[in-house]
């Protein structure tokens, strides 16, 4: 592959990651109101469950997938565009959120993908597995303890918000690793 197919193929895909990343944002407040096995009444949020007798709010569903994909937004379009694409992501949050929900939808989100960016960078280079895992760790627990607490001002939720997004990191981890994987075969270099 010559470097100008590898640089278009790691835009386009860039292009893809940021998009889906976007998608999270509107996708999470909506579960939180609208999907789950129970939905608490008076402006509680709809829990799923994470693991047997543990819920958790069903937004966490895309939390947990959107500290991935800004991960991956990186890798393919760099820091400067990630970082941007948090900051357009948290006004989004805000927007989308519902009224109860904006200070804590937008300053979860901002704070956590901007830790999950500090903890990413550095490892990103040389451990993209594990620039994936750690990172997602600190931004899952920075946007639960954040979130439940200006959302709610209780921790109640906070195990559940914890297994749900790790769940979500987890599950991606084959996917990051495939990826990686083809890269060096394709040798597409991260941006």
């Amino acid at each position: 592959m010559s470097v100008s197919e590898t640089d278009t193929r790691r835009r386009v895909e860039g292009v893809v990651f940021l998009a889906l990343f976007a998608l999270t944002i509107p996708a999470a407040n909506w579960l939180i109101q609208h999907a789950g096995t129970v939905c608490v009444p008076h402006g509680g949020p709809c829990l799923v469950p994470v693991l047997p007798g543990l819920d958790a709010p069903s937004g966490v569903l895309m939390v947990g997938v959107a500290l991935v994909l800004r991960d991956l937004v990186q890798r393919r379009l760099g820091v400067f565009v990630s970082a941007f694409a948090v900051l357009v992501g948290a006004l989004l949050s805000a927007l989308l959120a519902p009224p109860a929900l904006v200070v804590a939808s937008a300053a979860a989100f901002l704070l956590s993908e901007m830790a999950d960016l500090a903890v990413y960078t550095p490892l990103a280079r040389r451990r993209m597995v594990t620039a994936v895992i750690a990172s997602g760790i600190v931004g899952l627990v920075v946007d639960s303890l954040l979130f439940l607490w200006l959302a709610f001002g209780s921790l109640d939720f906070l195990a559940g918000q914890v297994v749900g997004k790790a769940w979500m990191v987890l599950l991606s981890i084959p996917l990051v690793i495939w990826l990686r994987r083809r890269d060096e075969r394709l040798g597409l270099m991260p941006a």
